[in-house]
């Protein structure tokens, strides 16, 4: 994207700048130049998006089609977005400076592609209706069907680290389930989900089915507070979370919160350095550093802990950064200077707290544009120190020895979060059994999660959230169960 682009609010099917006057410069974090304007929504503009979703589901037909009927509309949007594949990579370099290995496949291809698999797999195959078992009461029978109905009008909240990604795994069970809903990305990455206003209008959603606003906090107190939504989805910060959480309450409305992260990624003695290495460094670097279930903490076995620190260090220092847009570039930018004054922040907390500054820790030399920090590790880190405790969000990783498998899953569960890990063994029986005794929603085996699955859950135990995504587990958050039974007839 070399020219500025505007773009407007979707709302209720059609295009609109919104009712106030402020506007919002979108900015490349990779050259801090003005990419787009988009306007900044208010919170009357959230009002009426809700006011849209919320005639749609009670009055329109989104939440009365058949699932194909729905599945057929989907999967011709499906089919717009593959289209438009290329255009998206594009607009995710230049908006959250992801490399171009990196959209092309964790920020576009896998997206679309659980986007297509929730269309193609888990729409069809859903049970909608289930039948109750036959209940007898003297000489009467009863019987009945349990109806999954959705869930009404759904609020989707989402952040700036992987914005297609995250934008899509949210809209597309919403909608499969005949949900209508309300779309509010980060203020940093808005473009990623006006765009699909697009795909929306030229695959024949109904109007006000997909609503998508800008804004800050008081378009999200709006989605998260007013009586006309049902449900929150949300994902950021488990402490924009909380106050997600207390803001739905009144209304009583259902939560889904994909928070924070802070997870362990365990090396026993006996595991190959070879693979755990590279696992533990792309914990550090990936998008770098800006991703909740990112492995931060490698928590190594003490007889290979020197060695562990050394081959990390060693890896870290051939990370090229620079210009995403560059193929050789291996990490980009942080999304902003907020962010990255953050990170340096928690640096120099860690180098007052006596933990061994490895490698990095400052600006890149050369890169006087853009919001780039150096690959860095900490060593010598106790598990109570902050660098081990709070989310970076940076690329930045901390190593911690432990004895045995025991106090591998001690330090490993002493967090107040719980979203991702890994352990990585010779024996992958022992490496499960670490497995089942961390407290976290999800752990790789030996690299296990290199190739995602769509139909595995998505979420965390603690403060890393509430709910699942993904697959027939996220389809299942937007839906309310509802009973049905009758006595049969005796005439």
């Amino acid at each position: 994207m070399t020219e500025k682009h505007r773009y407007g609010l979707f709302i209720d099917g059609t295009w609109e700048d919104g009712s106030g006057e402020q506007s919002l410069d979108v900015l490349n974090p990779a050259t801090e130049q003005v990419i787009a304007t988009v306007p900044q929504a208010t919170r009357r503009d959230a009002q009426r998006a809700v006011a849209a979703a919320r005639k749609a589901f009670d009055d329109g037909p989104w939440p009365r089609m058949s699932p194909k009927e729905r599945g057929a509309i989907l999967l011709r949007m499906a089919e717009l977005m593959e289209a438009a594949s290329n255009e998206l990579t594009d607009l995710n370099i230049a908006e959250a400076g992801t490399t171009q290995a990196l959209a092309q496949t964790l920020q576009v291809g896998i997206p679309l592609g659980a986007f297509r698999d929730t269309v193609e797999r888990v729409l069809p195959t859903f049970a909608f209706s289930e039948p109750l078992p036959p209940a007898f009461a003297g000489d009467q029978i009863g019987q009945g069907v349990i109806l999954k109905e959705p869930i009404g009008v759904a609020s989707l909240i989402s952040a700036y680290n992987f914005p297609l990604f995250l934008n899509l795994f949210k809209i597309a069970p919403a909608l499969a389930a005949g949900c209508t809903t309300v779309l509010k990305p980060a203020p940093t990455t808005p473009l990623e989900a006006l765009i699909l206003g697009r795909f929306a209008e030229e695959a024949g959603l109904p109007a006000g089915v997909l609503n998508i606003i800008t804004g800050d906090l008081e378009a999200g107190q709006e989605l998260s507070t007013s009586p006309l939504v049902d449900m929150v989805s949300f994902t950021g910060s488990d402490a924009v979370g909380r106050q997600v959480y207390g803001q739905a309450a009144d209304s009583l409305k259902k939560v889904v919160l994909e928070l924070g992260g802070k997870s362990a990624n365990i090396v026993l003695e006996d595991a190959d350095l070879s693979r755990a290495v590279p696992s533990a460094v792309a914990g550090v670097v990936t998008h770098a550093g800006q991703g909740c279930a990112l492995l931060t903490r490698t928590l190594v076995h003490e007889s290979r802990y020197e060695e562990t620190v050394s081959a990390m260090a060693r890896a870290l220092a051939d990370i090229k950064v620079g210009d995403p847009r560059d193929p050789a570039v291996t990490m980009g930018p942080l999304i902003s200077e907020a962010q990255r004054a953050k990170v340096e922040s928690l640096i120099a907390a860690g180098v007052s707290e006596g933990a061994e500054l490895v490698c990095g820790g400052g600006r890149p030399a050369g890169l006087e544009r853009g919001y780039f920090m150096e690959p860095t590790l900490f060593a010598g880190v106790d598990n109570a120190m902050r660098i081990a405790q709070e989310e970076f969000f940076g690329p930045v990783g901390v190593v911690i020895p432990f004895k045995d498998d025991a106090d591998a899953v001690r330090i490993a569960n002493d967090s107040e979060f719980g979203l991702g890990g890994g352990v990585w063994s010779a024996s992958p029986a022992r490496a499960f059994e670490v497995a089942k005794r961390l407290r976290t929603g999800s752990v790789s085996v030996n690299g296990g999660s290199l190739a995602m699955n769509f139909g595995a859950p998505f979420g965390g135990y603690k403060h890393s959230g509430l709910g699942r995504e993904w697959g027939v587990h996220g389809l299942e958050e937007f839906l309310l169960s509802k009973a049905v039974t009758w006595g049969v007839s005796t005439g």
